[in-house]
């Protein structure tokens, strides 16, 4: 494992969810944290199956791929610290498009989505932040898309079809 577990209030104040929070929201938000040690190799979540948490990487990489253990296995990002995992599907409870394994060992944040929700009346703000970063991440994700749509395009068109 990586030398010491950081601590999980100085976790989740690096974390990306707990940006613009004052120390009492974030000790909210660390109040419905879990800190998760991760062995390399390890699966977090499988292809298919449905679940309700968000991670976030502290520290190591997790790698997203499809048909893990399988002749056509194939990884389709490695995600790095500050990263988030699973962000849509944490909020809308459809199957994983693919699996979640540690690539390394690393410690991830883990927020389940009934954790989130308890804090909808005592702590309004929080539930906000945690939701604009969530929306942050599938902006920028959307964008790069976009950009590397447009990209290949104009390879495309450039080639003349021929690729």
């Amino acid at each position: 494992m990586t030398a010491c577990p950081p601590d999980l209030r100085t976790a989740t104040r690096a974390c990306r969810l707990a940006e613009g929070l004052n120390d009492e929201q974030t000790a909210a938000l660390a109040g419905v944290l879990t800190l998760q040690p991760c062995e390399a190799g390890e699966v977090l979540a499988r292809e298919g199956t449905v679940d309700n948490h968000l991670y976030a990487i502290v520290d190591g990489t997790l790698a997203i791929v499809k048909q893990p253990g399988q002749p056509g296995e194939e990884t389709l990002i490695t995600l790095k610290a500050g990263d988030l995992v699973h962000e849509l599907g944490f909020l809308d409870g459809k199957p994983r498009y693919a699996s979640l394994r540690a690539a390394s060992e690393a410690h991830v944040l883990v927020l389940e989505r009934e954790g989130l929700e308890s804090l909808i009346d005592s702590h309004p703000r929080v539930l906000y932040a945690v939701m604009r970063t969530i929306l942050r991440t599938g902006h920028t994700m959307q964008t790069r898309l976009a950009v590397q749509a447009a990209e290949l395009t104009n390879y495309i068109v450039k080639q003349h079809g021929r690729y």
